[in-house]
């Protein structure tokens, strides 16, 4: 095997779109590769400093939609453009904004699932940012994206991953076995 010095390598790693509200009420988004689950109804995310960290100081709700091989480039564009450059970047990705009933923030209609989220704590706050642990308040899901039992279909949705090794995005496939079952073939 060969060695590499520490990376940030964790694979795969969701692209997720940070909806919030500038100081003007407009809706904005960042698309954000550090996240994941914290805890059972809690997810953690790695803010740098952003337009959206901004935002997320003055009012600590926020949204978080799920990038797809649909909105990917979009969902790159949102990255690599600041809203403290570009006020009107949201207007190029040609993305639905409506407001949220249950957070302060944008649910963007574009994306297949959507969180609705609370900041309930941030952790190493410093000039650079900090990382944020949310309670998912609400979770919405496009009823074309459910499966037959009625929740959300991952292979429906097209999601995307993030290659920090090649800074690639990959789409997720298919569905290969079934977790918590598998493994009893070997007991």
């Amino acid at each position: 095997m060969k060695s590499f010095e520490p990376q940030p390598w964790l694979l795969p790693q969701p692209v997720l779109i940070i909806g919030t509200y500038d100081e003007q009420g407009r809706p904005n988004a960042m698309n954000a590769a550090w996240g994941g689950q914290w805890d059972m109804k809690e997810i953690m995310i790695s803010m740098g400093k952003h337009a959206t960290t901004e935002n997320l100081n003055r009012q600590g709700d926020f949204t978080v939609a799920f990038a797809t091989q649909a909105t990917m480039t979009a969902a790159d564009y949102v990255g690599i453009v600041s809203a403290k450059n570009n006020p009107q970047k949201m207007e190029k990705t040609g993305w639905t904004a409506v407001r949220s009933e249950n957070v302060d923030a944008p649910v963007f209609t574009d994306f297949p699932m959507i969180f609705e989220c609370r900041i309930k704590e941030k952790i190493h706050e410093s000039d650079t940012g900090y990382y944020i642990v949310a309670e998912v308040v609400n979770i919405l899901a496009d009823e074309k994206y459910l499966a037959n039992d009625g929740k959300p279909d991952m292979e429906k949705m097209g999601l995307i991953v993030f290659d920090p090794v090649h800074h690639n995005y990959a789409g997720l496939g298919q569905t290969v076995g079934k977790a918590f079952s598998d493994g009893k073939k070997l007991k």
